[in-house]
């Protein structure tokens, strides 16, 4: 029967699968784990497990891993370096097979801890300066610098950015790219307009309150990645600051209803679930090579997804009647979830 339940061609397999199934038989995976080394798990880490990015990563690693039957357990290090050493050594007591990660930051010391311990390891979305890993990353420069360079073309001179920190590789590529693309143009970010956040809503709330109370306001903003686009979008409703009429708006990763909102959000697009699928097909790969492979690094594409959420400078820019410092702490537990805009449709 093992060698029948190890997939070898046996005879009698038909009676042996009849029996089983009248038993309800199911191996004890421990046992096997024991057996042959493999416990058929591979942990994956991410910084934020409420990131819908990271969701749809998860999406595209877990459909590779649905097919070679293998187990995923789903860990959230919370952007927070010491716990996603605790999260590794926890792993590696459990005996699982490989570790896709997303690192905290690029100083994380986590997958040098792997490396030492000879597991297969596969970065995604973030990379780290100590060691080379294979890893799968998406063109960040280039993707803010479009934004940059098209809020330009649309005659903005006070550009704001929001970015992510910049101890990570999409934090300081896309600060970076931002920063490049706006001279590209002929322009240079005032470091006025400038505020480095953490990737989170909240972190977008008050870096944007912050960048609307600089005078004279900017007439353009950028956010570095997704939630942070919801916690700007939440301080400019707040304000009562009109999109796009008095403030053009340009956010990293697309959101599920952006194309609903009214009017629809301008973003810088990429292949999310890609990521995750070819993570997962590059691990598995590391996983079947019996000798030492160079490092692979795959970069996939973004795009600018121009929608309704910019148009050129007002004449004057729009003011409102409430400063940041009133509204700071003046949300409701409605405004909180909002994301800024009205929904094209309302469904009672």
């Amino acid at each position: 029967m093992s060698r029948y339940l190890n997939g070898y061609r046996v005879r009698q397999a038909r009676d042996i699968h009849e029996a089983i199934e009248s038993l309800s038989f199911s191996p004890n995976q421990l046992a096997r784990s024991l057996k042959s080394g493999s416990s058929r798990t591979i942990g994956v880490l991410v910084p934020d497990i409420s990131n819908p990015f990271f969701a749809d990563v998860v999406k595209g690693v877990e459909s590779v891993m649905r097919a070679d039957e293998y187990s995923l357990l789903l860990c959230n290090t919370d952007e927070n370096v010491e716990r996603e050493r605790a999260i590794v050594r926890t792993l590696l007591r459990k005996q699982v097979d490989a570790i896709l990660m997303a690192p905290a930051t690029e100083w994380s010391d986590a997958p040098l801890l792997l490396r030492e311990r000879r597991v297969p390891l596969v970065l995604i979305d973030r990379q780290i300066d100590a060691a080379a890993f294979d890893v799968v990353l998406v063109d960040n420069v280039n993707g803010a610098a479009q934004a940059a360079e098209y809020l330009v073309s649309l005659g903005h001179e006070r550009i704001a950015l929001i970015a992510g920190p910049l101890d990570t590789t999409p934090g300081r590529e896309r600060h970076d790219g931002f920063v490049q693309g706006l001279r590209s143009a002929g322009r240079d970010l005032d470091e006025h307009y400038l505020q480095v956040s953490d990737f989170r809503e909240d972190g977008g709330y008050q870096a944007a309150l912050r960048l609307l109370a600089v005078r004279p306001a900017p007439t353009a903003l950028f956010a570095s990645n997704n939630l942070m686009s919801i916690g700007a979008l939440r301080a400019i409703h707040n304000l009562g600051i009109r999109i796009p009429q008095e403030m053009s708006f340009v956010g990293f990763d697309d959101l599920a209803l952006a194309e609903l909102t009214s009017p629809p959000l301008t973003v810088i697009t990429r292949p999310s679930t890609e990521q995750g699928v070819l993570a997962m097909r590059l691990l598995r790969s590391r996983m079947e090579e019996t000798a030492d492979v160079s490092p692979r690094r795959i970069v996939l594409e973004t795009r600018l997804a121009v929608r309704g959420s910019c148009a050129p400078p007002p004449p004057e820019q729009g003011a409102t009647d409430r400063s940041p410092a009133e509204i700071a702490g003046s949300d409701g537990p409605l405004a909180a979830a909002s994301t800024g805009l009205r929904p094209a449709v309302m469904v009672d």
